[in-house]
């Protein structure tokens, strides 16, 4: 956090960042108004508003430090309060099989993703990215791993803007799936819960297949959102793990905004956060992610997404195919009716 003495060096990059996230919020309310529906998600929209900036303005010395302030330090703090909106409770009607099974996908998952990406000569950063978000729930597990894995705003970007296109077109095309593979609604929302990004994606994807479909999805979406926090914890041990390797004894096994996370997933489970001020903490968590991706976008050099494109592109689509192989698996394994 910053001293009394840097605020000042902070304020003008602050501001900065700011005025493109309400310029993105601005503009995904006026797709609503004009279109009836989020076709250009906020945190694309602040990303893509921050790279035109950078790109038509380069940005200078005396913005850096606020830009750099709002991309690391208030994409900590939102991922904290992140974590209260997380309850352990809404898992409680899930079948302990059907708990393991979405962990161990999840699990496997990242696995075979990262190996993809690997081999299509990603670095090791961005594979992980795209892994996570592929894995658990697109772009909150993308914005969440970045920080603990040291990304930088160009892997950031481009794994968020990837992810978040192929995300777009698996809604629309999932409902298509239920009409011609045959599934039930019980057996098609746990697929939509497993392989879809984000939970108004599932929402999305599993209302044509009716109420059914719905509950099923979200109730598995969540128990994936929850592998969450596991995750990055073990993310942070194994980068700790190889640092010891190389003599890094000064770094932490889990970065202090993960342990926040988790602390506030706990109290949240317990009842201990009021009902009152979820909504004001979900809101204050959506904000500073919405700045901290303007933040992102005014420090990505646009050509060096652009040169990663076709390999994230296809990196991202082949991870998803190997999600729904595996997640359709399951259900068979699990023999949902």
């Amino acid at each position: 956090m910053p001293t009394a003495c840097h605020i000042r060096h902070i304020l003008p990059g602050l501001a900065l960042c700011l005025t493109v996230a309400l310029g993105a919020m601005a503009t995904e309310r006026l797709e609503v108004f004009l279109l009836g529906g989020r076709w250009i998600e906020g945190l694309i929209l602040a990303i893509g508003f921050g790279i035109a900036v950078r790109t038509l303005f380069p940005t200078v010395r005396f913005l850096r430090e606020g830009i750099d302030f709002s991309a690391r330090t208030l994409l900590e703090i939102a991922i904290v309060l992140l974590g209260a909106s997380i309850s352990l409770s809404s898992i409680r009607g899930a079948g302990l099989g059907l708990i393991g099974g979405i962990a161990g996908i999840v699990l496997l998952s990242i696995g075979i993703s990262y190996a993809i990406g690997r081999v299509f000569g990603l670095p090791r950063r961005l594979a992980t990215l795209i892994a996570c978000g592929n894995s658990i729930c697109g772009n909150s597990a993308i914005v969440a791993v970045a920080p603990v894995i040291e990304a930088d705003a160009e892997e950031i970007t481009a794994a968020l803007a990837f992810t978040a296109v192929l995300g777009v077109v698996v809604v629309f095309l999932m409902p298509l799936l239920f009409v011609t593979s045959g599934m039930s609604a019980s057996q098609y929302g746990v697929f939509a819960g497993l392989t879809v990004y984000a939970v108004p994606q599932v929402l999305a994807a599993t209302a044509p297949a009716g109420l059914l479909a719905v509950q099923t999805g979200t109730l598995v979406k969540l128990v994936r959102v929850l592998m969450l926090g596991p995750v990055i914890v073990l993310i942070g041990w194994l980068l700790k793990a190889e640092k010891d390797d190389l003599q890094a004894h000064h770094h932490s096994i889990v970065p202090w905004f993960i342990i926040g996370f988790i602390l506030m997933m706990g109290l949240r489970s317990f009842g201990l956060i009021p009902e009152a001020a979820l909504v004001p903490m979900t809101l204050t968590s959506n904000m500073l992610t919405l700045v901290a991706m303007a933040a992102l976008g005014l420090s990505v050099d646009v050509r060096v997404v652009g040169h990663a494109g076709g390999r994230v592109i296809a990196v991202a689509s082949l991870s998803l195919l190997s999600l729904s192989a595996i997640s359709y698996a399951l259900i068979l394994a699990l023999q949902i009716p």
